[in-house]
């Protein structure tokens, strides 16, 4: 099936593994060029992966938690690549700052998971309106469920969700779409580690997928950036400030099923 996103430029924050990197490998497979934002350059296995299916596909270092990051990063992806069709905000990670960590390490946290959303979106706002473009931002269940211990991931995430139907709303009349996918339990290489620095890393992932019904069994990250595809894609032209979950049903099935 063909997306209609060939040849059209979509920056992808975090795309360096897990998520973003499946992303980006989608959006090569399709035919666009994929400009990963990260902190770490990705690794050369997955840049010659996404160069042999999309030539001009690129990567721009960038600490997105910093703001002068932020703009030196859109510059650089203007210079390299020119506007920009889409947006895939992606990038951050559940760094456990619960109650106890304090005001100023719940800052730092949304700087790291919240604020390069906004911060990307005014500053690709004018590519996007030109190009009618779309908008993906990758929450988490655990905005709509909690998870305890986590207050600033979990505000962080929340707010990405309202941030979805507020542009969506603000800018529908500029024809650009803003959709959010959130993910529930995905075997990311990050997961990965969480999960091996457990005490039984085998008994606690039995646990989790016994409460995924179905299939019992974790989403996998090109199952996430499937969705994310559709979403940028001509075949959702009618879908925007919708939150999609692909997650099994983890989230809103009953989970004794």
């Amino acid at each position: 099936m063909d997306l209609g996103l060939r040849d059209k430029v979509v920056v992808v924050t975090g795309g360096g593994s897990g998520i973003g990197a499946a992303v980006a490998e989608g959006l090569a497979e399709e035919g666009a060029t994929p400009v990963i934002l990260a902190r770490r350059e990705p690794d050369a296995d997955l840049l010659s992966r996404l160069r042999r299916a999309a030539p001009r596909a690129g990567f721009v270092l960038a600490d997105l938690s910093r703001d002068a990051d932020c703009r030196a990063a859109a510059e650089a992806v203007r210079r390299g690549w020119g506007p920009i069709h889409a947006l895939v905000n992606n990038a951050g990670a559940n760094d456990r700052v619960g109650l106890d960590a304090g005001p100023e390490a719940f800052r730092a946290s949304l700087d790291a998971n919240l604020v390069h959303y906004y911060t990307l979106m005014h500053l690709f706002l004018p590519d996007l309106k030109a190009a009618r473009g779309a908008v993906v931002n990758v929450s988490s269940k655990t905005a709509v469920t909690g998870q305890g211990g986590t207050s600033a991931y979990v505000a962080a995430k929340a707010a990405q969700l309202g941030l979805t139907r507020e542009w969506a709303a603000e800018l529908a009349a500029a024809g650009v779409r803003v959709n959010a996918v959130v993910p529930a339990e995905v075997m990311t290489p990050l997961y990965r580690r969480l999960l091996d620095a457990l005490p039984d890393p085998a008994a606690e992932e039995a646990r989790i997928v016994a409460r995924i019904p179905l299939g019992h069994r974790m989403t996998t990250p090109r199952e996430i950036a499937d969705a994310v595809l559709w979403l940028l894609s001509d075949r959702a032209s009618h879908v925007t400030g919708q939150w999609i979950f692909p997650d099994g049903g983890y989230t809103h099935l009953d989970r004794a099923l």
